[in-house]
């Protein structure tokens, strides 16, 4: 008989595991691998980032399983990335698209703003090349969002995800398989991002899932040869989502500068870029926004004033502030973000928003929390296409000026004001997030 117990094959990959986690390192300062430009604050946050991939990949390694699937929380604030929205519970549930399972959920008496089920063929950044923007390489089989959710009187719901739907079924679907002119596809994850506008009062919904046939059943016991392929895996998701989402960021948005030789950048700098609908080629996100994007650059005597005409209102609407790692800054702490409820219009109808490092006391000010350098994010949300897109238009100012650029009746906010505003964002995040 063996004597190691698979010791020695648990030891190789671990080693195996810290090697894959060191060329992964390499991407919080390597300019080869399209690191950002470093910085004191920037490299103590790319440690932060890296570490955050690692704790959800031992997660995804060791615990997702599509015959026993459940909703795991796929960005929170220990895994932040991916230019993350600050009003989204991000969940994610590994299924086989071959299989069909059954979602129970229930809307409480305050249900969140929007809720959305897509059904993915690949996991967004994990095979660590920008070849899987192709279609050919990752496609959303179906969704679902609120606009089409069918919800009983209770608040209740069920949704079946499956191939195809049972003979006679006309309830809630969602399709795991999908043909289209690029290919078949057939999905490997069931992604759901369920977004709030009034944080002091919308309430998560429960949400469970099941394989169908697998119910009261339970999973093998993890081996050594399983236990080393998923150490194998952490530090392949790691290094994968590590190289991407830097090259990414600096390829596809040209973040860090003018990478195709146009002239221009794709995320300008002090700037937006024009408003569009979701695409694969830049990035994909939620099949239902139109996105908007840049990045600001500002001296602390500097604000952006970003001026924003919504003609077709959207089902959610959000402008957010991230590091150049794509974390959301700290909107549990900090005014980082504001959405369609928490923003105020002015009378004639405009939104104007001030991205500062200080609080300048107007109602739409978002915090860089200090950083000089970040990326500024919008979206809307619409389950059909608007007939007009929103507009938007940026300036730099100086801060000692912002206030003769305004409207006459743009209210001063106090420093109480602002802290109980602050209060209902940190008591909204821990009840988001469950954190007890």
């Amino acid at each position: 008989m063996p004597t190691d117990h698979g010791a020695g094959e648990l030891r190789a990959a671990w080693d195996d595991l810290i090697a894959t986690l060191g060329r992964a390192r390499d991407a919080v300062d390597s300019e080869a691998l399209h690191a950002p430009p470093a910085s004191e604050r920037g490299l103590a946050e790319g440690y932060r980032y890296l570490l955050g991939f690692t704790f959800a990949a031992i997660e995804r390694s060791f615990f997702e399983d599509p015959a026993f699937p459940y909703f795991r929380r796929a960005i929170q604030p220990v895994d932040k990335a991916t230019i993350d929205n600050a009003d989204a519970l991000y969940l994610s549930a590994a299924i086989d698209g071959e299989a069909t399972y059954r979602i129970r959920g229930r809307l409480l008496p305050k249900a969140p703003q929007y809720l959305i089920f897509e059904t993915h063929t690949a996991y967004a950044g994990d095979s660590g090349n920008l070849m899987e923007l192709s279609p050919a390489h990752r496609m959303i089989t179906g969704s679902l969002d609120s606009d089409e959710l069918r919800v009983d009187d209770d608040g209740s719901f069920e949704i079946l995800v499956g191939p195809q739907p049972p003979a006679g079924y006309d309830g809630n679907f969602v399709a795991s398989r999908r043909v289209t002119d690029n290919g078949a596809g057939t999905a490997r994850y069931l992604i759901v991002r369920v977004l709030f506008h009034d944080w002091a009062t919308e309430v998560c919904p429960d949400l469970q899932i099941v394989q169908i046939g697998q119910d009261g059943q339970h999973p093998a016991p993890i081996d050594a040869s399983g236990a080393a392929s998923r150490m194998r895996r952490v530090g392949e998701i790691v290094e994968g989502q590590m190289k991407f989402w830097n090259e990414f960021y600096d390829v596809i948005l040209e973040a860090h500068g003018d990478r195709n030789g146009d002239g221009v950048t794709f995320m300008p700098r002090n700037g937006l870029n024009a408003p569009a609908r979701a695409n694969l080629a830049t990035g994909g996100g939620q099949n239902t926004n139109v996105y908007s994007g840049g990045v600001f650059d500002l001296a602390p005597d500097e604000a952006l004033l970003i001026e924003a005409t919504v003609p077709v209102e959207p089902a959610y609407s959000g402008f957010h502030l991230s590091n150049l790692w794509g974390e959301s800054l700290d909107y549990a702490n900090h005014q980082s973000s504001l959405n369609g409820f928490q923003a105020e219009p002015d009378d004639d109808g405009v939104v104007r928003y001030v991205v500062a490092a200080r609080d300048p006391g107007v109602p739409n000010w978002l915090d860089t929390t200090g950083l000089q350098k970040g990326f500024t994010s919008f979206r809307w949300t619409y389950s059909q296409d608007p007939e007009q897109l929103p507009e938007i238009a940026v300036s730099t100012v100086q801060l000692a000026d912002l206030r003769g650029l305004l409207p006459a009746t743009t209210r001063v906010v106090s420093p109480e004001q602002r802290a109980a505003q602050i209060a209902i964002r940190q008591a909204h995040v821990q009840r988001r997030y469950r954190q007890y």
